[in-house]
């Protein structure tokens, strides 16, 4: 959800950088662009911050246990590209 209060200061800021000779129409532009900027915003597929760091945080475990995944394959790989000890050839066999 886009914080009101962000697009309310964003909105401010640019109409009291507006020349003083509109000082009239600073109310009425004041909230046209907010109302304009928060249907922009809305359009774009934004996340809020903490849905960010939940998202980066469940991407460092995946990769974490990706990376031990593989470490397991290629050692299940060695193991069994390894030759086998029953294989070889007993001393005692003729």
């Amino acid at each position: 959800m886009l914080d009101p209060k962000i697009l309310d200061d964003l909105s401010r800021r640019v109409s009291e950088g507006m020349p003083k000779g509109l000082a009239a129409l600073q109310e009425d532009f004041q909230r046209n662009l907010r109302a304009t900027l928060e249907a922009a915003l809305r359009q774009l597929d934004l996340v809020t911050r903490d849905e960010f760091d939940i998202q980066q945080a469940v991407l460092a475990r995946t990769r974490e246990k990706l990376e031990a995944l593989e470490q397991r394959v290629t050692a299940l790989e060695k193991q069994q590209h390894a030759p086998s000890r029953s294989a070889e050839p007993s001393q005692h066999d003729p």
